[in-house]
């Protein structure tokens, strides 16, 4: 391998996985990189003299003498183009040859394949800790299709080897009999252009005075109440009144449409009733709106030394935590690798292998059409990945930020980039910790900060963050914002929709329904072999002592399989459960573990043998724990499209398998009941839900107590320690 090659392998790494990091002045040039025997060394090249940084080309050359004084560096795997790291999300280039390898592999049908996701097939666990862990050099590189075939109506499973360059080859091609991808990317347009064409619907509409088509938005919604045997789509119409207007304020009820997606052809419409469609709401017309406040003043956010997180590549590094930011067209934002430097025992320990959230859904309370049959399961059937978009400074996120893309690919196989799709920033959100002794006077408070890793969804009317926290005293936050437009219905005039929905304006309501997030946690307390406990606070029986009357206490019960380990919240006892390594101990004595703390949360109304429940099972209890499989990825399954019944995670733990002191994922569904108000319109102030995940003996004291205090703006002292003068004693 000559120098020269090296050098154009070395700037490819360069430009697409960061991970060798040049910084410039005027008279020198650090490359930092693992080149010479897998550690990080820095060498400092001699550039001319001059007020201008130096072009690329001086730092080519000098970096090519480099390497070619030092032959050891090309012999290191990282010099070769492409990904660094086993879970780097695939490349733009890695989609292409996905897509180019697939069509060839199918031949005369490649022209009419339609692709529903390439993702990267994630190495098994043992190559990616042997990667991290330095045992190893190399790793598979593979990518994850699932396409649909039309002309057959069959939907495909491919695994496909991506290295070394030129043996690229299918690996595994299966035919999934009886399942239906989800949404592909142009289905949701086509919905809407064969709804217009189809003279049944014309005639509806034109019954309801509606004669302009351009005015008319159709959503794609699946069909609810059929099995997977065709492939099904039941829009709902709203008609705008203007180009620019909110058309949620206007549906068109009574309205039935099928479409069989794979002929491309309406199927059935049917006009059950007609309901006077409402008049547009001046206040849904939120972009036009005149009288804003006048008295917010500018709110600047601004780190003059830059932020304190580093990243490299897709590895973040802040406040002694270390993580790797992933991203799926299903699940979009993932965490791999989540540990933490605890500087008491000067050891890196591991916390979580993998984070995601893994499924939602949204049943809707209203028995009535149309709201009877929505119930959307937005990331099996739509892909939170799919439906991310770009963040803005100053408007998703403040201060100082960096951006992830994401590589995602439309249904002709073609890829394409979503710059800054995800998010992440600094935080201050007030204080860390305080004390004031009133004996000498002497107080001492911390400001506190986290790191926030978010993206945002839009899935039709609705937008959804998924947002990760980590603090400075070790936890972690997780938490779902949701906002955007409620789903809407007509009503008559006079008439009232009760308890199933709330009047958000004249002739208009917004029916009752729940959110449920469900999100997997890999988990690796300290190692792979973990168990989780459940915590319950408990009043003292008449056989226990009690002579107060006052007493209480924690219990805490072992789940030791699958079955055993399916419960819900309690916050009548205070309950929360550990995830604890029953092998290792800190300082007191105690078992080391992190608790999962319920924060606002709802029970599934919707009775068991509803066809919602069957096929959302997962959302019958709080929290599952399963022994971690790699093909157990999707609380409700790996295709929910207008699937029957559920083959997740009820169908998973009926084996009952043994959770304890083993390798071990932790499943936490949580959500919310909407029961609307007129402020949630035109556009819902956000609404939040989640939950925490705190370290429970984990540390033998508290890792917040070396955040510095801050100094002051004048003097540099710190504003945060102060001597007061005690007080005077009476």
């Amino acid at each position: 391998m000559s120098a020269s090659k090296a050098f154009l392998c070395w700037k490819n790494i360069f430009q697409r996985a960061n991970t060798l990091v040049i910084s410039a002045t005027g008279h020198s040039t650090t490359i930092t990189n693992n080149l010479f025997n897998m550690e990080t060394t820095q060498t400092t090249i001699n550039l001319p003299r001059g007020n201008s940084a130096p072009n690329f080309k001086t730092v080519g050359r000098e970096v090519r003498n480099l390497l070619a004084n030092n032959p050891e560096a090309l012999k290191n795997p990282l010099l070769r183009a492409g990904p660094a790291h086993p879970l780097d999300i695939l490349t733009i280039d890695e989609i292409k040859t996905t897509a180019s390898v697939v069509r060839r592999h199918f031949g005369k049908l490649s022209k009419t394949l339609r692709f529903w996701r390439v993702d990267l097939k994630e190495p098994a666990k043992s190559i990616v800790q042997d990667f991290d862990a330095k045992r190893t050099t190399t790793f598979p590189r593979e990518s994850f299709v699932v396409l649909v075939e039309p002309t057959q109506d069959k939907v495909y499973e491919l695994v496909i080897n991506l290295s070394p360059r030129g043996h690229e080859a299918v690996i595994t091609c299966e035919h999934k009999p009886g399942v239906q991808a989800g949404f592909l990317s142009d289905e949701y347009e086509m919905c809407e252009i064969l709804v217009k064409q189809d003279p049944r619907v014309r005639a509806s509409l034109k019954r309801r005075g509606i004669t302009d088509l351009n005015s008319v938005m159709v959503d794609a919604w699946t069909s609810f109440f059929h099995g997977p045997e065709v492939r099904l789509c039941n829009p709902l119409l709203f008609v705008r009144a203007t180009d620019s207007a909110n058309g949620y304020d206007r549906p068109i009820d009574g309205l039935d449409i099928y479409i069989d997606m794979t002929k491309m052809e309406v199927t059935s419409v049917k006009d059950l009733f007609v309901v006077p469609i409402p008049q547009h709401d001046p206040v849904a017309q939120w972009q036009t709106i005149k009288n804003v406040r006048t008295d917010l003043k500018p709110y600047h956010v601004t780190q003059p030394e830059g932020p304190s997180f580093r990243v490299e590549g897709q590895q973040v590094y802040w406040q002694n935590w270390h993580f790797r930011v992933g991203f799926t067209q299903w699940e979009g934002l993932v965490l791999h690798s989540v540990e933490y430097d605890d500087r008491e025992t000067g050891k890196r320990r591991p916390i979580m292998y993998r984070a995601s959230f893994a499924e939602m859904v949204v049943p809707y309370g209203d028995p009535r059409p149309p709201n009877c049959r929505k119930n959307a399961f937005d990331a099996g059937e739509d892909g939170f990945g799919r439906n991310c978009h770009s963040l803005e400074l100053g408007c998703d996120c403040l201060g100082v930020i960096h951006y992830f893309d994401a590589h995602l690919v439309d249904a002709k196989g073609i890829p394409y980039k979503i710059k800054n799709a995800v998010c992440l920033h600094e935080e201050d959100i007030g204080i860390l910790w305080k004390h004031k002794d009133w004996r000498t006077g002497l107080q001492e408070v911390r400001r506190s900060r986290r790191l926030v890793v978010s993206f945002f969804a839009t899935i039709a009317n609705y937008d959804y963050g998924f947002y990760w926290y980590f603090m400075q005293d070790g936890s972690i936050k997780c938490e779902a914002k949701l906002t955007g437009i409620l789903s809407t219905s007509s009503i008559a005039p006079g008439e009232r929709p009760g308890g199933y929905g709330t009047m958000v304006a004249p002739n208009l309501y917004a029916p009752i329904h729940q959110h449920f997030f469900i999100v997997r946690l890999h988990m690796q307390v300290d190692g792979s072999k973990n168990t989780v406990t459940e915590v319950n606070v408990k009043v003292p029986d008449e056989n226990e002592p009690n002579p107060h009357k006052s007493a209480f206490y924690a219990t805490e019960t072992i789940l030791k399989t699958e079955k055993e380990a399916a419960r819900v919240i309690n916050p009548f006892s205070s309950r929360l459960w550990k995830i604890v390594n029953l092998n290792t101990k800190n300082r007191n004595g105690d078992h080391c573990a992190w608790k999962l703390v319920p924060s606002n949360n709802a029970p599934a109304y919707a009775l068991p043998e509803s066809k919602i429940m069957q096929r959302a099972g997962f959302t019958k209890k709080s929290i599952w724990v399963t022994p971690y499989h790699p093909n157990e990825k999707y609380p409700a399954g790996d295709y929910v499209y207008q699937k029957e019944y559920e083959d997740g995670l009820t169908h998973w733990t009926e084996a009952d398998r043994s959770v304890y002191d083993t390798d071990i994922v932790v499943w936490y569904s949580f959500g919310i009941t909407h029961v609307v108000r007129s402020e949630d319109w035109p556009v819902m102030p956000v609404e939040y839900a989640g939950f925490d995940l705190k370290p429970d003996n984990f540390f033998g004291y508290s890792p917040a107590m070396d955040v510095p205090p801050v100094p002051t703006k004048s003097n540099k002292k710190d504003c945060c320690s102060v001597d007061i003068t005690p007080r005077s004693k009476l």
